[in-house]
C-alpha cells in the first residue's frame, strides 16, 4: 500500500480533484444551460404544435403583413369603412385579420393608427385580441417604422430622438444604443413589437433621394458600430424585434425605390467593402429581422432581379455567407421599384422563392393571397417552403414573448412612454448631434439682439423663431420655401433690414437652387447670416464664403431645432462632427468637409 506522501498518491489526489472539479463544472453547466434548453424545446412544441393545426391558408395568411385604416380594431369611422373596404373589401382592421389570418400589421400616420400613445395601445391590444379570438388564432407583429429624424411614426408625447445621421454626428455608439433602448421601450409599451429599423445603408452617395440623412455614416465601420448599437438597444429586453434594412445596401443611388427601380454598380468586392459591414454587424448581434431593397445589383446578381426578388442575393448572401437565419421580410411590395418588371401577382411568389419570410403591402392583398396559395397548387411553391418560413415567423413571436402575453398594460403607460427621464436623455443626446460647419466669430450670438429668420419649412422658421425669443432676443418670421420667388426674396431681404443676424433655414440645396439667390441677397444688406441646413449637411458646400456661420442639424424635429439654437447662444459647445465626407460643388471627387469635421467654440 502506498503512502500518502509517495508519488503515486499525490498523484491520485489531483486527479481525483481534477475530476471532482470536471464534474462539478458539467454540473454547473448543465444547470446553467437547463432554462435555454426548456425554453428551446418550449419554443419547437409551440412552433410545431400551431403549424400542425393550420390549414394551408392560414400558413399563407402568416407570411402577409399589412395595414388597414382606422384609430381601433373594429372602428365604424365611415371614411375609414370606405378606404377598408375599397383597399380590402372590409369593414376595419378586425375583418382584415379574420379573412386572411395575417402575420402581422402595420401602423402609419396616413393610416389613422398613431395619434397618440392610448389610442395606439388601444388599437394594438384590440388587434391581438381580434387575432387570438379566431379558432387557431395567432399572436400579430405589430410594426411600425420608427426609425426617428425625417421618417417618424409616432409622434409627441412619446420621447423624440435623433435620427439615424444625427446619431452618426455622435461618432457615439453609446447614444445610438440608449436611443434605440428609450424608443424601443415606448413602442412595446404601445404594444408594437417590432420596429422597421435601423437603416443599416451606407450613404456614399450625396444625391441619394430616398436614404440620406436615414443613413449614420458615408463610413462603413462607423454606420456598423451604430447599427450594431441600436440593435442591441431595441432588442436587449427580447421583445421588440428591430430590422436592418435595406439588403443588400441602399447607400449608393440617386433613384427613389418608391418611384423607380435603381441600380447599384459596386462590384462584389465593393459590396464588401462599403455596404456589407453594417449587415454583417446587425447579423453578429443576432438581429430578428432583415429588410431587403427593391435595386438591382448586377455583381449580385446578373440576372438583375430586384434583390427583393433575388435568391442569390437573399439566400445565396444574406442567409449563406452572412449566416442569418432569422426573418427576411420585404420593404413594401407596392413600391414601383419591386412593380417595375414583374407583375403583382408574381412578385409575392418570387418574393418566397428568393428567400423572403414577410411579404409586407402588397397593393392587392386579395391577389397576392391568392397568387401563393396558386403557386402552391401548381407545384412552383412547396407546402414545406411556405412551412419554413412560418415556423421563423412563430419562432421570432415566441421569442418576443407574444405567445405568453401579446397585450400592453394600460396602467403602465405613462410610466414608459415620454416620460421626464427619457425627455432628457433625448435633450442631451440631441445637443450632441449638432455641428458648426464654419463660423467667422458671428457664433455665439450676444445675449441682446434681433434676427430674421426665413427659408424652408413654415414649422421650421417658426420653431427656430420661438426658440431665439426664448433666449432673448427678438425675431421675425418670413418663411420663403426651398423655391423661394422674387417677391418672396424681396420680402425676406426688407424684413432684414435693422436685425444683428439672418437664420436662413437650407432644405436640398443645388447649384440651380433660388436658396442661392436668398442668402446672397441678404448678405448684400450687410447683416450677418447664419444658415441651418434642417435636412442634408451637403448643403453647405454651396454656401461656403457666403455665410458667417454655418450649422447641420440633420433633420428638422423641434427638438433637432431647439439643440441648434442653443448652440447658437451658445448654451452648449457644439459637439457633433460629420459622419458623412461632403463633396466640393465644383468637383464632386474632391472633399470639402471630411467626415469628423466640426468646429466648437472652445
Amino acid at each position: 500500500m502506498e503512502r500518502k506522501n509517495e508519488p503515486g498518491a499525490k498523484r491520485r489526489t489531483v486527479l481525483a480533484g481534477g475530476l471532482g472539479a470536471a464534474v462539478a463544472t458539467m454540473a454547473a453547466g448543465r444547470a446553467a444551460a437547463s432554462p435555454a434548453s426548456a425554453n428551446r424545446k418550449k419554443k419547437s412544441h409551440y412552433v410545431r404544435k400551431k403549424l400542425r393545426k393550420m390549414s394551408l391558408e392560414e400558413k399563407v395568411g402568416q407570411v402577409f403583413v399589412h395595414y388597414a385604416y382606422g384609430a381601433t380594431a373594429d372602428t365604424a369611422d365611415p371614411a375609414d369603412v370606405s378606404r377598408n373596404q375599397d383597399l380590402h373589401g372590409v369593414d376595419n382592421a378586425a375583418q382584415l385579420i379574420a379573412r386572411y389570418r395575417l402575420g402581422g400589421i402595420i401602423y402609419f400616420a396616413w393610416s389613422d393608427n398613431v395619434a397618440d400613445p392610448e389610442q395606439i395601445l388601444g388599437l394594438s391590444n384590440g388587434l391581438q385580441d381580434a387575432s387570438l379570438r379566431l379558432d387557431r388564432g395567432v399572436p400579430l407583429l405589430v410594426s411600425t417604422d420608427q426609425e426617428h429624424g425625417i421618417v417618424t411614426r409616432v409622434g409627441p408625447p412619446a420621447t423624440q430622438l435623433p435620427g439615424a445621421m444625427a446619431l452618426g454626428a455622435t461618432h457615439d455608439a453609446d447614444d445610438a444604443e440608449d436611443a434605440a433602448a428609450v424608443s424601443g421601450k415606448e413602442l412595446r409599451a404601445m404594444g408594437i413589437n417590432q420596429d422597421f429599423a435601423p437603416v443599416a445603408d451606407v450613404n456614399v452617395n450625396p444625391d441619394n433621394p430616398v436614404i440620406g440623412i436615414r443613413s449614420f455614416s458615408s463610413d462603413p465601420g462607423l454606420a456598423a458600430d451604430l447599427t450594431a448599437a441600436q440593435v442591441r438597444g431595441y432588442e436587449s429586453r427580447g421583445d421588440l424585434a428591430s430590422a436592418a434594412k435595406h439588403f443588400p445596401g441602399h447607400g449608393d443611388t440617386d433613384v427613389d425605390s418608391h418611384y423607380g427601380l435603381p441600380e447599384i454598380t459596386h462590384t462584389y468586392e465593393e459590396w464588401t467593402e462599403l455596404d456589407k459591414p453594417p449587415f454583417e454587424a446587425a447579423v453578429s448581434e443576432g438581429i430578428k429581422a432583415v429588410m431587403t431593397a427593391h435595386i438591382q445589383f448586377p455583381a449580385l446578381d446578373d440576372t438583375l432581379k430586384p434583390a427583393t426578388l433575388s435568391h442569390p442575393i437573399l439566400t445565396g448572401l444574406l442567409r449563406e455567407e452572412l449566416g442569418y437565419d432569422g426573418v427576411i421580410v420585404t420593404d413594401s411590395l407596392g413600391m414601383e421599384g419591386v412593380r417595375e418588371l414583374y407583375g403583382d401577382a408574381e412578385v409575392p411568389v418570387m418574393a418566397l422563392e428568393a428567400g423572403a419570410d414577410l411579404l409586407l403591402m402588397p397593393p392587392d392583398l386579395e391577389l397576392a393571397f391568392g397568387a401563393v396559395l396558386d403557386a402552391v397548387a401548381a407545384g412552383r411553391l412547396t407546402e414545406e417552403r411556405v412551412e419554413r418560413s412560418v415556423e421563423r415567423i412563430l419562432g421570432l413571436k415566441w421569442d418576443l414573448g407574444l405567445a405568453e402575453n401579446p397585450y400592453a398594460d394600460p396602467s403602465r403607460l405613462w410610466d414608459v412612454v415620454g416620460t421626464e427621464e427619457h425627455r432628457s436623455e433625448a435633450v442631451e443626446i440631441h445637443e450632441r448631434t449638432t455641428t458648426l460647419l464654419e463660423n467667422d466669430g458671428t457664433l455665439p450670438f450676444e445675449s441682446t439682439g434681433s434676427a430674421l429668420v426665413t427659408g424652408w419649412g413654415v414649422t421650421t422658421t417658426a420653431t427656430i423663431g420661438a426658440e431665439v425669443e426664448g433666449h432673448g432676443w427678438e425675431a421675425e418670421v418670413v418663411a420663403t420655401g426651398a423655391a423661394p420667388t422674387p417677391e418672396e426674396i424681396d420680402a425676406a431681404v426688407a424684413a432684414a433690414e435693422g436685425k444683428d443676424a439672418a437664420i436662413v433655414t437650407t432644405y436640398n440645396v443645388d447649384a440651380d437652387s433660388s436658396q442661392l439667390t436668398l442668402i446672397a441677397r441678404l448678405r448684400e444688406t450687410g447683416v450677418k447670416v447664419v444658415t441651418v441646413a434642417a435636412r442634408n449637411p451637403y448643403d453647405i458646400a454651396h454656401l461656403t464664403g457666403d455665410v458667417n456661420a454655418s450649422l447641420a442639424t440633420y433633420g428638422y424635429g423641434a427638438e433637432a431645432l431647439a439643440a441648434a439654437v442653443a448652440a447658437a447662444f451658445g448654451e452648449n459647445d457644439p459637439s457633433g462632427r460629420l459622419p458623412v465626407d461632403v463633396p466640393s460643388a465644383e468637383d464632386p471627387s474632391v472633399p470639402l468637409y471630411r467626415i469628423g469635421h466640426g468646429l466648437s467654440y472652445e
